[in-house]
């Protein structure tokens, strides 16, 4: 997995560079912008299905000329993308109830303005290790995926019995086939899968489910 990365969207160029030095004080890499649309553009140029693929946090402002903090979060969250990427809030006093809401729709904290240096950092820690533990999670789905699409349609049929719980000559009595082939799709299954069980195999793909 990569280098940790904080991305920093204040409309405050100072704001940015207090951030960006605090962050390094702590060995801590920043990425700035200006906002929010500098943002997106910098999405636009990432494939959104495997970004960030290491740990990251956005440290975002609340109110911003153009689209606010809050519009850009909201955009994020319908692209699937605050799992992996957790939103702190900078906020000011009036906009701690905004903030709060935000929590509720799914933000990992908010920050008031002015901030304590390393209660700041210490929650910007503990993002990037939700994060983290997110991209592993995301990665391990895929390669289920993957897996998936390289079976047979035979060996789904069988995988579809295994996983129901039925034996191997039930499987054999419903495809008509023989048990002995049965067995081989079931070896080739757990082998593509990478699992070793029945039981393995259906906790795998529960895990998939939405």
């Amino acid at each position: 997995m990569g280098i940790p990365v904080v991305y920093l969207v204040d409309d405050e160029s100072v704001v940015r560079d207090a951030l960006a030095w605090l962050l390094r004080s702590r060995r801590l890499l920043s990425e700035g912008f200006g906002h929010a649309e500098a943002f997106e553009a910098f999405l636009a140029t990432r494939d959104l299905t495997a970004w960030p693929d290491a740990p990251s946090c956005l440290l975002l402002d609340v109110r911003m000329p153009g689209t606010s903090g809050l519009v850009l979060f909201e955009r994020l969250v319908e692209r699937g993308l605050t799992t992996a990427l957790p939103v702190i809030f900078l906020t000011g006093h009036g906009d701690v109830p905004t903030a709060v809401a935000a929590v509720k729709r799914g933000a990992f904290d908010f920050v008031e303005k002015p901030f304590s240096d390393n209660a700041l950092v210490d929650r910007v820690v503990q993002a990037l290790e939700v994060s983290g533990q997110a991209i592993v999670r995301r990665r391990a789905r895929l390669a289920v995926q993957r897996a998936l699409a390289e079976l047979t349609d035979r060996e789904r049929e069988v995988m579809e019995r295994v996983v129901a719980g039925l034996a191997n000559k039930l499987i054999a009595d419903a495809l008509d086939i023989s048990v002995r082939t049965v067995e081989v799709h079931r070896a080739r299954l757990f082998e593509k899968m990478n699992v070793r069980s029945a039981v393995e195999l259906a906790n795998l793909l529960r895990e998939q489910a939405p």
